[in-house]
């Protein structure tokens, strides 16, 4: 059997939708001082989004074939078919990969996940050296999980008949349960009041002794996040969920599809509409691109909530059709048609 010093350690990122995993692993990708890395991202919808925002970074220590999308299903439910095949990709690339940061859907359990590292197709090969819990600093200091869920709560507070055990809530405790390293995101949005509350709500969660780092636009030093040597696939009995006694999971809450844009004129226009999305047709969640008319450069978009940013992140390729794509993540029963129209003015 191979020793475990032969193992190539794989990070964890977990973490809600809109939490900041993607604009985390960016980070890392741009500061990894010539560690070889790799990248495993599953995306939560048609379109591996999360995917081309990495590949934007253009990072030679993670170069564009280091980066495999799972675009479809959730990696936690289809390990042997999605995330074994995806390991094999990656372990065969040369030179060898000396870190492997895997990124899951913002619906994800990530304890399903780190048991597969049990698997003998696996564990001889890879292991947990942690896993990183990303949480909204400024959902929790307004008293949320995730940013603008006002409307489930109100709607499950109204209607007697539904079950007030949100899964929301339930699916912030399981992803901290299982966290060896929790990053709280958003630091620049808060103040000292807000702080306070958004550390209450992690450690209030915490069923163990874990660390919590405050960080602004995701940016933690590489050093702190990669080579905790936790083996976390072996501690696997202390991480207790609210899941641990269900066969299952399913992502019934939620539904998502694509938004196919033709170029724009004006991203502060694109900005405001997809801003009053989240109050008008409960969308928790647009990430994506477009494509501005007149500028070489593609403009990246991000919402949480009401909360939008954007910035040119790469020029355009000469083979890529200057055309926008957006994933929307809501509710169930998202109005698909008025958000399209909406977004597409």
């Amino acid at each position: 059997m191979t020793s475990s010093l032969a193992r190539v350690p794989c990070t964890i990122v977990t973490g809600f939708l809109g939490s900041g995993k993607t604009t985390l692993i960016r980070h890392v990708l741009a500061n990894a001082n010539g560690r070889r890395l790799a990248v495993i991202v599953n995306e939560f919808g048609d379109v591996g989004i999360d995917g081309e925002i990495l590949k934007g970074c253009g990072d030679a220590a993670c170069p564009e074939e280091n980066i495999v999308e799972l675009a479809n299903g959730c990696l936690c439910c289809t390990v042997a078919d999605e995330f074994v095949p995806a390991l094999d990709v990656i372990l065969a690339r040369r030179p060898a990969v000396e870190h492997i940061v895997i990124e899951t859907s913002g619906l994800a359990l990530p304890k399903p996940l780190v048991q597969a590292f049990q698997w003998p197709a696996i564990k001889s090969r890879v292991t947990v050296d942690g896993v990183v819990a990303v949480v909204d600093g400024a959902a929790l200091a307004d008293g949320q999980v995730a940013a603008d869920l006002q409307a489930l709560s109100r709607q499950r507070q109204a209607d007697m008949a539904l079950d007030h055990d949100d899964p929301i809530e339930e699916l912030f405790g399981d992803q901290i349960a299982c966290a060896d390293l929790v990053v709280l995101n958003k630091r620049d949005l808060l103040d000292a009041a807000g702080m306070a509350k958004a550390i209450a709500a992690v450690t209030g969660a915490l069923p163990r002794a874990v660390r919590i780092v405050t960080v602004a636009d995701g940016k933690v030093d590489p050093a702190a996040l990669l080579g905790l040597g936790v083996g976390s696939e072996d501690d696997i009995e202390n991480r207790k969920t609210h899941h641990d006694d269900k066969a299952e999971h399913d992502h019934e809450d939620f539904e998502s599809f694509v938004v196919e844009l033709s170029e724009i004129g004006d991203p502060g226009l694109i900005a405001k509409r997809i801003a009053g999305l989240a109050e008008a047709h409960n969308v928790l969640r647009v990430k994506g691109f477009a494509a501005v008319a007149g500028k070489p450069m593609r403009l990246l978009i991000q919402a949480v909530g009401p909360r939008v940013s954007h910035y040119y992140d790469r020029p355009w390729r000469a083979s890529e059709p200057r055309q926008g794509s957006l994933v929307v993540i809501g509710l169930k029963g998202l109005d698909r048609n008025a958000v399209t129209k909406s977004l597409s003015g």
